[in-house]
């Protein structure tokens, strides 16, 4: 999974280091709305903007759990 996410992101973010600690912060509001659509028609889950978080969006791995707990919850 996180290789796909990876894959979707740096196409429609080629500019972002996916691999930084502080993806959140080079984000811009249209970034994060990229990544939340995209993730949600994806893999058919609602990502919301309430869970565009610098938690939630601190690095590749907290999308990927941020994608999975969205899984998790919808099973």
């Amino acid at each position: 999974m996180k290789q796909r996410i990876r894959e979707l992101l740096e196409g429609i973010l080629p500019l972002i280091d996916l691999d930084s600690d502080f993806l959140f912060s080079e984000l811009d509001s249209l970034g994060v709305t990229l990544i939340l659509m995209t993730l949600s028609q994806e893999y058919d889950i609602e990502l919301e903007a309430r869970d565009a978080t610098p938690k939630n969006l601190k690095n590749l791995d907290a999308i990927v759990k941020m994608v999975e707990d969205k899984l998790a919850a919808k099973q």
